[in-house]
């Protein structure tokens, strides 16, 4: 276990693995309930197999990483953090991998003067609009009362495959793990925290190489004619459609997913 030490009451847990030679580092940027634990198994592997290698960190406020109590994690802080960690570390050769949310953090910190070989956005893309405003306050909602338990069973039906619903049904759909976050606990400040996130983002702007991953099971963020639009107005694009996963990519096909980063990095050696 690494950290990364802020000050006496915040710092930052990570895991990194070293490329070689001259291989390139995935810097992996969290959804917002996610952990490391979404990179660090067969994805991480197939990764290093290839000759490149990855960090993965956890947000102030997730798992294993400290914050203060009086700090409102909110996407300025993210965005800096992440810029923090890739300076202090001496990254070089990176690409820029996101997860819902954590892609537009990830797009943020290329504007804050990150130098990237290359940006993977997955399930990212959407318009900011009162649909969305809606969802993302809902969800702050959601959590307040039954955690985040509640939460995934009440979306996992309209974000996930089906075969993916079947593996995670064994350990859902249990009030007894419907506990409500206490408003200084980390997910819920990052969750309020990240209501602060503007989704006008000006997708035209990124200059680096971008690969683009949307999962077809995803109803809640996928909305097709939205994802056309952006992606027309951005340059050096490359897109996945992956009709058999959702949400979550990573989490439902690591294998395939891990696959297509080594080929991505291929592609621009």
């Amino acid at each position: 276990m690494s950290f990364l030490k802020i000050d006496d009451q915040n710092e930052i847990y990570y895991e990194f693995t070293k490329p070689k030679n001259n291989g390139h580092t995935f810097v992996f940027v969290n959804a917002l309930t996610g952990n490391t634990t979404a990179w660090n198994g067969i994805i991480g592997d197939k990764i290093t197999e290839n000759g490149n290698g990855f960090l993965a960190y956890n947000f102030r406020g997730q798992d294993n990483s400290k914050f203060s109590e009086e700090l409102t994690l909110d996407t300025d802080l993210i965005v800096s953090d992440l810029c923090l960690l890739i300076e202090k570390l001496k990254l070089k050769n990176i690409i820029l991998v996101g997860l819902s949310i954590g892609g537009l953090y990830a797009s943020l910190a290329l504007r804050k003067g990150i130098k990237s070989n290359g940006l993977v956005l997955i399930n990212t893309l959407r318009k900011n609009n009162p649909r969305l405003k809606w969802i993302n306050e809902s969800m702050v909602n959601v959590a307040g009362y039954g955690g985040t338990a509640l939460l995934m069973d009440m979306n996992m039906p309209v974000i996930a495959s089906p075969s993916f619903l079947d593996k995670v049904k064994p350990n859902a759909l249990n009030p007894n793990n419907y506990k409500r976050l206490e408003e200084n606990s980390g997910i819920f400040k990052l969750m309020k925290g990240s209501l602060t996130a503007n989704w006008d983002i000006d997708w035209s702007k990124i200059e680096v190489p971008v690969l683009i991953m949307t999962g077809h099971h995803d109803k809640v963020f996928r909305i097709p004619d939205d994802i056309d639009q952006i992606v027309n107005t951005m340059n050096n694009v490359q897109r996945l459609e992956f009709p058999d996963c959702g949400h979550l990519i990573p989490l439902e096909k690591p294998k395939e997913f891990a696959a297509h980063l080594n080929q991505f990095v291929t592609k621009l050696s």
